[in-house]
């Protein structure tokens, strides 16, 4: 796998994967207990938490920083938010999330702790100079269980492939929305999904419409993403390593139906 071909195709195969599993924890009934438990309003711990690993980022910042979703919700959410946690217990808070997701949906994986293992080599041979909530969550402290560095793993790897995919897009002159609707499990509906008015997405739908070459850029911005993480696999791993770091991840994706 250590041809250029080889190892953007493993970088491509594994995707989906890290994409859904690393991000599952986040939308779920485990994160909502501890948000309740933490005195939060509802669905207000994952942009405290996702952003707090910086500190006290102003909402203007972490909108940037998140890139998909509209300022507005930013200013409604974390100001409250911020009142109710410091930065470090919402990072605890989003960091025990991940773990108690990870002990319902991962307790029967075989070989937790290797897979987590393979993954961190990874993270932690990458360079996180300009990609800030990676670098946050790469040096963020990390659970001593198995199964629970394996979900945090998968959210940290989620946050490295996140962040150069969102400097290939804009070094194709592509924003994030606009990305979003190029995107084939995108477009309208998932505008609509990550808090967008109707009239706002209809406005970012025709605004990236325009772009006559809008899914060709979008298109190399996957196969850039790609190439960066395959040239990361192939630095920190070994051929043997590669191919076991494969068949993990699909033997995870197939037992979590991804």
């Amino acid at each position: 796998m250590t041809t250029i071909e080889g190892v953007a195709g493993l970088a491509n195969r594994i995707r989906p994967v890290v994409q859904v599993l690393g991000g599952r924890f986040m939308t779920s009934p485990e994160l909502a207990a501890v948000e309740a438990e933490a005195g939060l309003p509802p669905r207000s711990l994952y942009l405290r938490g996702r952003s707090a690993v910086l500190g006290d980022v102003p909402p203007k910042v972490a909108a940037e920083l998140f890139g998909i979703f509209p300022h507005w919700l930013f200013e409604f959410v974390l100001p409250q938010a911020t009142n109710v946690l410091d930065a470090p217990a919402a990072v605890r808070a989003y960091s025990e999330s991940s773990a108690r997701w990870s002990r319902v949906s991962l307790s029967a994986v075989p070989e937790p702790g290797r897979l987590a293992e393979l993954l961190f080599r990874v993270v932690d041979a990458a360079d996180a100079s300009g990609l800030a909530l990676f670098a946050g969550w790469k040096n963020a402290e990390r659970p001593a269980g198995d199964v629970e560095r394996l979900g945090f793993a998968l959210m940290v790897f989620r946050e490295l492939r996140g962040g150069l995919h969102f400097a290939a897009l804009r070094a194709l002159g592509l924003s994030i929305p606009e990305a979003v609707v190029a995107d084939p499990e995108g477009g309208r509906a998932r505008l609509l999904r990550t808090a967008w008015p109707e009239d706002a997405a209809d406005q970012l739908v025709a605004s990236a419409e325009r772009k006559p070459d809008l899914r060709d850029r979008w298109h190399r911005a996957e196969e850039l993403t790609d190439d960066r993480i395959g040239e990361l696999l192939s630095s920190a791993l070994s051929e043997p390593e590669q191919a076991e770091l494969d068949r993990c991840l699909a033997d995870l994706g197939a037992f979590a139906q991804v």
